[in-house]
């Protein structure tokens, strides 16, 4: 597991990316929960592109295994935002709010394609 958790940071940096993207771009053309969506979906293509890779380069042993990927891969995912977060001075309600989808909000797609991405690539993959 030690190998898939430091194939975790590459991701934060397409977040980052992604993240730079959306407010240096998106925000000019459109508002700022478009540009939100917008950036969730583009996160989850370019995550998409690069757990195909991994899976494909460092397949899992099995079912099992994909799965516990996609998992730990949330949690790092969800500690770091949340934390992240809350130092730079956000509160609960503020980062919840991110994830409330009656809202329009799209990014609790994020942590649930984070889980299953590692899983369907592997069953598509697997030769």
């Amino acid at each position: 597991m030690l190998k898939y958790f430091l194939l975790w940071f590459p991701m934060l940096i397409l977040a980052i990316i992604n993240g730079a993207a959306r407010d240096l771009w998106y925000t000019k053309y459109s508002n700022e929960l478009i540009a939100h969506q917008i950036s969730t979906v583009s996160l989850m293509l370019l995550l998409g592109i690069y757990i195909a890779f991994v899976i494909k380069k460092h397949p899992p042993q099995s079912e099992t295994e994909s799965l516990g990927i996609g998992l730990v891969w949330m949690m790092l995912t969800l500690g770091f935002e949340f934390g992240f977060g809350l130092y730079r001075g956000n509160s609960w309600a503020q980062l919840l709010d991110a994830y409330n989808i009656t809202k329009g909000h799209l990014w609790l797609l994020i942590p649930i394609w984070l889980v299953l991405a590692p899983y369907l690539f592997f069953k598509l993959l697997r030769t």
